[in-house]
């Protein structure tokens, strides 16, 4: 859920970019770079990334490694790895929601029903941080829910000092979020998904 610690810890800069093409990639070998879907089988990788980008920052993770399964098992197409040879380095896990306005229980609910995706963590291996992977990654998952035609557009709830970043990347300020960590408020902000492609373009990202 509260995505600002792993992107705190990783200093992500707009930085956008490409894999390498798999035409010029290397027979019987792991592609460079991959994205796709996380399924159950990827729950430890993805704790093992963000219990060091969180709990380093915070004491705490949005997501254990039971909830984590919850949300590959029941909608793994709501997430997105990254993978360089194989490796998982990124990724992102998300979920439907089908209210306006996150709430306590959109932290661990999925909503088939839903046309929101809630981004609910986000987080890159340390050694692959300031490299712009959390950025690239972000482009790439709303791209990847263009193709679902249920979603319509995508939410997050961050600390203030990221409210600029997303913005910059096409997400708009809804107001601040009624859920709260411990301490800690956020900013509740969304970004349509249909036509993201041209907001990209268009937002100097």
């Amino acid at each position: 859920f509260y995505i600002m610690n792993s992107l705190k810890s990783a200093v992500i800069f707009p930085v956008w970019g490409l894999s390498e093409s798999p035409s010029h990639q290397r027979r019987h070998t792991l592609p460079a770079s991959e994205f796709r879907c996380l399924s159950p089988g990827d729950a430890i990788g993805v704790f093992e990334i963000e219990r060091e980008a969180f709990i380093s920052v915070s004491g705490s993770c949005p997501l254990y490694i039971d909830e984590i399964r919850h949300f590959l098992t029941l909608c793994p197409e709501m997430s997105l790895g990254w993978f360089e040879e194989g490796r998982l380095v990124a990724f992102i896990i998300g979920s439907l929601w089908d209210q306006d306005r996150l709430t306590q229980e959109s932290l661990m609910l999925h909503r088939p029903g839903g046309h929101t995706a809630h981004i609910h963590a986000l987080a890159v291996h340390h050694t692959f941080r300031q490299q712009g992977k959390g950025s690239i990654l972000l482009w790439r998952y709303l791209q990847h829910l263009c193709y679902q035609s249920s979603v319509r557009r995508a939410v997050l709830m961050c600390e203030d000092f990221l409210v600029p970043f997303y913005q910059k990347c096409g997400f708009q300020i809804v107001g601040p979020c009624a859920v709260s960590v411990g301490t800690l408020s956020f900013t509740e902000l969304q970004c349509p998904v249909q036509g993201y492609a041209f907001l990209r373009r268009n937002s100097g990202c």
